[in-house]
Order: structure tokens, then sequence, then C-alpha cells
């Protein structure tokens, strides 16, 4: 990009997102066609919110490997990469957006376009270990539950002898307890 004349001010991925975004844009009918132009070109995880003029636009990479929902405050939607995020709004869950989806909210309403899906789904486990919020719930699963199993099946699999279970970091305070739950060896904090 920089070989044929993009000028970059940061070292974020997402600048290089909307350069391609904007790029397409020139040659697309629609702001819609360019998002799916340079969605075809991304290799790996992501979730993106567009906005344009007149659109909201959300669009899920073809495996699913980060999150992304759809929420609704009183006659306003939301796109949110966690769950969470939508109650601290004040808004409602409405719905995960499927891997490989993109949805575009206008005055219209909301269209969705699948094109983009695979058919098969993966997720990154860091975002049910660690960087998801435990009140979230990600395609259905609640993130907190899906700790406390971890911690289970680690104290199934890796039982030690100790005489205190504890999390570290934070994130880990869930899984801990799973473990705890499941050795009997007591929880606490550290």
């Amino acid at each position: 990009l920089i070989q044929s004349g993009a000028i970059f001010h940061t070292t974020t991925d997402s600048e290089v997102i909307a350069f391609h975004v904007a790029r397409e844009r020139v040659h697309s009918k629609t702001v819609e066609e360019a998002v799916l132009k340079t969605a075809r070109k991304l290799k790996g995880g992501y979730a993106l919110v567009i906005m344009s003029p007149r659109k909201l636009i959300g669009v899920r990479d073809p495996l699913g490997l980060k999150p992304l929902c759809l929420g609704k405050r009183d006659n306003t939607y939301v796109l949110a990469s966690e769950s969470c995020a939508l109650t601290s709004v004040g808004a409602e869950f409405i719905r995960d957006i499927e891997p490989g989806e993109m949805v575009t909210i206008s005055k219209n309403g909301i269209e969705s376009n699948k094109e983009l899906s695979s058919g098969k789904h993966a997720h990154c486990v860091f975002e049910y270990i660690y960087f998801a919020r435990p009140d979230s719930h990600i395609d259905g699963v609640s993130v907190y539950g899906s700790r406390i199993k971890a911690g289970r099946f680690l104290a199934m699999d890796s039982p030690v002898e100790a005489d205190i279970v504890t999390g570290v970091p934070e994130s880990g305070n869930a899984a801990a307890l799973g473990y705890s739950l499941e050795s009997g060896i007591p929880y606490g904090t550290a």
C-alpha cells in the first residue's frame, strides 16, 4: 500500500483496513460493495463496525473468530464486540452477527449479506479465557460459564496438591473457581 502511495499515520491494522475500504469505495457502487471487496482480502479474525453518512455496517470474519453482536435501544440499533457493552448503554441484545455475515443498518432497516460465510466456524479461545468480560455471551455461550468449565477440565486433566487456588490475572478468577470446585482445594484471592 505504501509503495502505491498510501500514507499511514498509525501502526494499527484498522487504518490499513480503512485505507482498503476507501480505495475500493472509489470503484464500487455502494459502501457495502467496498467493504465486501476489502473483507475478501483480509485473512484472520476481525469484527468491523463501519459508518458512512447514512449507514452503519458490521462485518464479522468468515470463521467467526472475533465476536460481533447487534442490539437495540429505543429506535436505535447498536453494534458491539461484546454483549456486555449493550447492557452498559441500556440496549437490548438482539442477536450475534454470524460468521461471515455483513449487516447494514440504514433508514430502510437491517439488511444481511452472508456471501463471506465459509460454512466453517472457529473461535478465538482468548476471547473466552482473557479478552471478553465475564458478563458477556459470545455466540450464545456465557464467558463466565466457559471459564468455570475450563477450570473444572483443568482440574480433571492436571490435578495438584495445593493449599489454595487463585486466578492470575483477574480474568482467571472464574477458571480458578472452577478448578477449586472440581478439585476441592479452597478458592481464594491473592
